[in-house]
């Protein structure tokens, strides 16, 4: 079949004003707009935010806007090929950092979108996600998945800053995003699942019959135990360090669209990953290093965020040892049948 389509100049003027009276548009001189050959034409473009760059307009956004007019202090990471005020870093996942001061407490609410926040600065923070209190280390990833009651507050006395990655974009896109407010929550007077039930891999809480678990039954993944079994993998496995953060009871991604996969490259160590048809973002939670993307260079550094569209080329080279988290949307590909790994 010939790759030139019929265009909407080449139709009778008269017959172009009958289709517009009745709500109807022609298929043919749009239909390589929606469904292109052999691979997506993407709008998100590669984008990189130094967090160097962005700490000083945060801590001035906590100077400007208390956090009661903010009710969330975030400043969002736009996706270059959409412009600033997008909100999306990519076309399925929403990126912004957020601050908290000592003494703040951000109220409680729920939404139908789902979150999860990296830890990048500071301590004393914290979140409540259905009354278990979530400590916030740094590297640290804490779950409020969709639908859970959750608030944040902080004890410390320093600033407090956070990467949130949610899957808003696809709620905004069903038009099914919405949030209820309500009070803080009352914290139970205990340590968080990750240092009781699910402190050790392999291990979870033995099984009685008729006793089912919760949907979400871990919600924060220590950073300390993550960079300890990369540092083991590295030690005696073959390539790039990965894990993929998972549910301890199900083996299943931490959430229904997002996936979480923790890195570790050594220094001088290159990664060139196959073309994968899922888009990602990488927050880096130490070391140095450059990554090409689709020929533009990234030069990064330690708290920094950058991003990846679909199918694109990626090459990772570490200066000094490194340890990232790279955010995708492979498990919404999955659930839909057509995530693709394509030789580079």
């Amino acid at each position: 079949m010939g790759e030139q389509l019929g265009t909407l100049s080449e139709l009778p003027q008269d017959y172009r004003d009958q289709m517009t009276a009745a709500g109807v548009a022609p298929l043919w001189p749009m239909m390589r707009n929606v469904l292109p050959h052999d691979a997506p034409r993407p709008v998100t473009r590669a984008g990189h935010w130094s967090f160097a760059a962005l700490r000083p307009l945060l801590l001035r956004a906590g100077e400007l806007t208390p956090v009661e007019k903010a009710e969330r202090r975030v400043l969002v990471l736009s996706d270059p090929g959409r412009g600033t005020g997008a909100m999306q870093a990519t076309a399925t996942i929403y990126l912004g950092l957020q601050l908290l001061l000592p003494g703040e407490l951000a109220p409680a609410h729920r939404h139908t979108p789902s979150a999860v926040r990296i830890m990048v600065e500071g301590r004393g923070g914290y979140t409540v996600v259905d009354g278990e209190r979530l400590p916030m280390e740094p590297g640290d990833l804490v779950l409020t998945p969709g639908g859970e009651w959750h608030d944040h507050g902080h004890d410390g006395d320093e600033p407090v800053i956070w990467l949130d990655a949610l899957d808003l974009p696809l709620f905004v896109q069903l038009e099914g995003s919405y949030a209820i407010e309500g009070e803080l929550q009352a914290q139970r007077n205990r340590p968080d699942a990750s240092q009781v039930e699910y402190s050790a891999a392999g291990l979870a809480p033995s099984r009685r019959p008729g006793r089912g678990t919760r949907r979400y039954p871990m919600m924060r993944y220590p950073w300390a135990a993550t960079e300890a079994a990369l540092r083991q993998m590295a030690a005696f496995g073959e390539g790039i360090a990965e894990l993929d953060y998972i549910n301890p009871e199900t083996g299943e991604d931490v959430l229904p669209a997002l996936g979480f996969t923790a890195m570790m490259l050594t220094a001088g160590q290159v990664e060139a990953p196959p073309l994968r048809s899922c888009s990602s973002a990488f927050h880096v939670i130490a070391g140095s290093g450059r990554s090409e993307i689709d020929g533009q260079v990234i030069e990064w550094g330690p708290k920094d965020t950058f991003t990846a569209p679909v199918f694109a080329r990626i090459r990772h080279e570490a200066e000094s040892e490194a340890f990232l988290v790279r955010i995708h949307d492979r498990p919404l590909q999955e659930k839909l049948g057509y995530y693709e790994e394509r030789a580079r």
